[in-house]
């Protein structure tokens, strides 16, 4: 299981390239609305989360949670308390987390990046203190999986895909949607 969390002001572009690269690799994902079933993007488009947070359960079928970036998208997933949980658990239990843009700032400012590498958008790397700052699209160290904004959005979703089937699914599933890198 994965979860994509949601909060009002995210990027619509950063959430759902994700979402759509996982799920065409046949990986069970469910977005989470943070304060409620819709949640409206940075950019004015409602989505409507497949379940709201009071739902979202942390046990052992939680393999990854994903944060897209945005405004101010990003300062409400660092607020919630269910994101807080979910990272905790993560971090504590080995499973992987990723962010993209802003969002690399939540696992930041929480500390856990110290001692990896990491990427965020341009101006967010206050947020990353003890970290090894990269300029890549996207960036794997540890359990983290971080990439840089909107325009990185496909090859953070094909590197979520890489990390949990491979890079011949990743590959595979590029080709198969004419990502021409």
């Amino acid at each position: 299981m994965i979860y994509v969390f949601l909060a009002d002001g995210f990027e619509e572009t950063e959430a759902i390239t994700p979402i759509d690269c996982l799920r065409r690799a046949g990986r069970q994902v469910l977005t989470v609305g943070i304060g409620g079933k819709t949640v409206k993007g940075s950019h004015g488009i409602p989505v409507t989360a497949d379940i709201t947070e009071e739902a979202a359960a942390l046990n052992d079928a939680l393999e990854m949670i994903v944060l897209p970036g945005g405004m101010p998208g990003t300062l409400n997933l660092g607020a919630s308390e269910t994101v807080q949980k979910a990272i905790r658990f993560c971090s504590e239990n080995g499973r992987k987390l990723a962010a993209i843009c802003a969002a690399p700032s939540v696992f930041g400012d929480l500390g856990l990046l110290k001692g990896h590498r990491a990427v965020c958008f341009p101006g967010f790397e206050e947020h990353l203190t003890g970290t090894e700052i990269g300029n890549e699209p996207v960036c794997v160290s540890g359990n983290f999986i971080t990439s840089r904004g909107a325009g990185t959005a496909m090859d953070f979703g094909l590197k979520l895909v890489a990390v949990l089937e491979g890079q011949d699914a990743a590959d595979a599933l590029a080709k198969k949607m004419v990502y021409l890198r």
